[in-house]
């Protein structure tokens, strides 16, 4: 059947997340015609829900270097420094741009940025907008302004079906509806994959659509086996508040004095501490006590500085003002993803990746919280600008749609996923989830048993040291083939 329209553009970019929507915004500002597909109505995508804010070297005290180390530190040797230096140097303009779109970050007494502590930070430099709620202000705000922008096309409630390539060169896309966008280059910013797992942090939906469509386009992934566990995840008994469980509870709230506490009452771990470590002590724990959470106490937070998470809290029948708060580990964000470099150009040329679906290798190992969004930004910007230097490529038919394409994973593709990919991983039960019918699953099983060692939010029982010879090296995974290192500089 033919396709039911054509759009024409200089620019297609799926998803409307943080990053999705400032690239589009990029581009138009720069005079590209730009197609924008959002599976759902704008401002509601996952970064919607991001509590974290913008970690950006702003305060008189802090600089890009020591931003840079905290991240490197983080990453546990395998950061790719030049993709850190880039992020460092241009967070703080890119909040600065925000601000001059209408964002409105918090501030203290004096006008100035009220910035934030988190984990792994070495000085406060995390600026959010309306405390927990940054997420939802800058979506909002952006999507504002992209719906007002005559340069760029909205396709709301459609999904990416299948990427149209020809002569091995990237050029438009298909829609589930069948609609084509024929365009110079495509921006996935789809997003990550941590609702594979059965225990996770994300919205439904968040299953690696977008790296499935790169990597059936010819793309590279890589990184597949670190996903980043979040430690403060709201965790209920079986039957009571179930709305609640997996909600996260941000880092921020750590980092203005809230305390992890084990069954008796006692501090078992530094809350600041990298978010590796810190899930990992609370997995730890947990196993030796045969527990199902350890407990937050947050009684001496400022209830308003964080109105939406005291909100979720309540309504799920815990008030953080009086009670302790029972949270655990759950998978929250994906480091690796579409391989790409540091313009985002994914290895088809004319394809580019920003956000989480993709790796230019920033995060390492364990991503540093809050670089995640400043990455949209930065990396976002980047993507947008390098586009306006593609050709126009020649195109013969548009592929037909892939009907098996989108197909949610089973509940026991999750399931399997969290018991044999979670916190802690063995080769006997890796091996068994790479016989998984979801092929991301076996994508990241294949990983995971190439990395044998134990790094940052990798942990295998039989492997449980750092490797030094896999410093900066990445598991990289092409179509039809088996894992390989790449070392990144």
């Amino acid at each position: 059947m033919a396709p039911r329209s054509l759009i024409e553009a200089d620019l297609a970019v799926v998803g409307a997340g943080a990053a999705g929507l400032f690239a589009a915004l990029t581009g138009a500002r720069a005079g590209a015609r730009v197609a924008l597909v959002s599976a759902t109505p704008l401002a509601e995508s996952a970064s919607y829900w991001a509590q974290g804010g913008l970690a950006a070297a702003l305060a008189f005290d802090d600089s890009p270097q020591r931003h840079l180390e905290d991240t490197l530190e983080a990453g546990r040797g395998a950061v790719r420094p030049s993709a850190a230096e880039v992020l460092v140097a241009e967070a703080p303009a890119r909040v600065r741009e925000l601000e001059e779109m209408g964002v409105r970050f918090d501030a203290d007494r004096r006008g100035r940025l009220a910035l934030g502590l988190e984990g792994g930070h070495s000085a406060r430099r995390i600026a959010h907008a309306g405390g927990s709620q940054t997420g939802r202000r800058v979506t909002r705000q952006l999507s504002a302004l992209v719906a007002e922008d005559p340069r760029i096309v909205v396709l709301e409630r459609r999904r990416a079906n299948r990427l149209w390539v020809e002569g091995g060169r990237c050029v438009g896309l298909v829609c589930d509806d069948d609609r084509v966008i024929a365009a110079r280059a495509v921006a996935l910013a789809t997003g990550g994959a941590a609702a594979l797992w059965a225990r996770t942090t994300n919205p439904p939906g968040s299953f690696g659509t977008g790296l499935l469509l790169a990597h059936e386009a010819g793309a590279a992934l890589a990184d597949l086996e670190l996903m980043q566990f979040h430690p403060t995840a709201v965790a209920v008994a079986e039957g009571t508040g179930r709305a609640a469980d997996g909600f996260l509870v941000t880092e921020a709230i750590r980092g203005e004095g809230a305390k992890l506490l084990d069954e008796a009452g006692e501090r078992f771990v530094d809350e600041l501490a990298p978010r590796d470590e810190v899930a990992r002590a609370i997995e730890t724990r947990l196993h030796e006590t045969q527990t199902s959470a350890v407990l937050l106490d947050m009684r001496a937070v400022d209830p308003a500085r964080f109105p939406n998470v005291v909100d979720a809290l309540r309504r799920a029948g815990l008030d953080p003002v009086s009670d302790l708060v029972p949270v655990a580990p759950a998978a929250h964000y994906l480091m690796g993803g579409i391989a790409t470099d540091l313009l985002a150009r994914a290895s088809v040329p004319g394809l580019y990746a920003v956000g989480e679906c993709a790796d230019t290798g920033l995060h390492g190992a364990n991503r540093l919280a809050s670089n995640s969004l400043s990455e949209c930004f930065v990396f976002g910007r980047r993507a947008a600008l390098a586009t306006l230097d593609e050709p126009a490529a020649a195109r013969a038919d548009p592929p037909a749609a892939d009907p098996e394409a989108g197909v949610p994973p089973s509940p026991e593709t999750r399931a399997a996923l969290w018991r044999h990919a979670g916190l802690e991983r063995s080769p006997e039960g890796l091996a068994e989830l790479a016989q998984d019918p979801y092929p991301l699953a076996r994508l990241i099983a294949a990983c995971a048993l190439h990395r044998t060692e134990s790094r940052g939010a990798h942990w295998r029982s039989d492997c449980p040291e750092i490797d030094p010879a896999l410093d900066h090296h990445h598991a990289v995974v092409r179509p039809g083939v088996a894992p390989v290192w790449e070392r990144w500089e």
